[in-house]
């Protein structure tokens, strides 16, 4: 028989993005005996773990500046730097981000005094960041359009 695991995620976009990922790479997680949950946030992880029980194994996923809340109560934690955008970002690449995004929207906020100068890169996080329903549009879209053999390591590991 297999061994029930959990990955216990921040939010909803962690998940989707998870599942996203298993599908592209061909995985049926279910099949598998992997049930990913959104916790509702990062401080939510002691009880939710405390919740479950001792017979099912619980994997985390969060985001860097969230580790310390995740590895009191986990052995099993990875952890996205800074944060699951910043990874997908890093895997993509500037030249796919730029082809995936509203170029438009992107480049207003391009415009914006305190963006001009900056890293390219640290625009493109700021603008996936800068609304939540930006980031649950795109963050499935971005997760899709990863290669296989590109899904980063946080993403790749905690899917075991």
């Amino acid at each position: 028989m297999i061994e029930p695991v959990v990955i216990a995620v921040e939010g909803v976009s962690d998940k989707v993005v998870l599942e996203t990922i298993s599908r592209r790479l061909g995985r049926d997680l279910a099949a598998e005996g992997i049930r990913i949950q959104a916790i509702g946030g990062a401080h939510a992880i002691s009880r939710f773990v405390a919740e479950l029980g001792s017979d099912v194994a619980v994997r985390g996923l969060c985001d860097d500046n969230e580790q310390r809340l995740f590895r009191r109560v986990l052995d099993d934690v990875y952890v996205c730097m800074p944060d699951l955008e910043g990874e997908l970002i890093r895997a993509l690449g500037v030249e796919r981000m730029l082809e995936i995004v509203d170029r438009d929207a992107f480049a207003t906020m391009q415009q914006q005094p305190a963006q001009r100068g900056r890293p390219i890169e640290l625009q493109l996080h700021r603008w996936l960041r800068s609304s939540s329903i930006r980031n649950h549009r795109y963050l499935p879209v971005l997760a899709d359009a990863l290669e296989p053999d590109r899904v980063p390591a946080p993403l790749a590991g905690v899917l075991g």
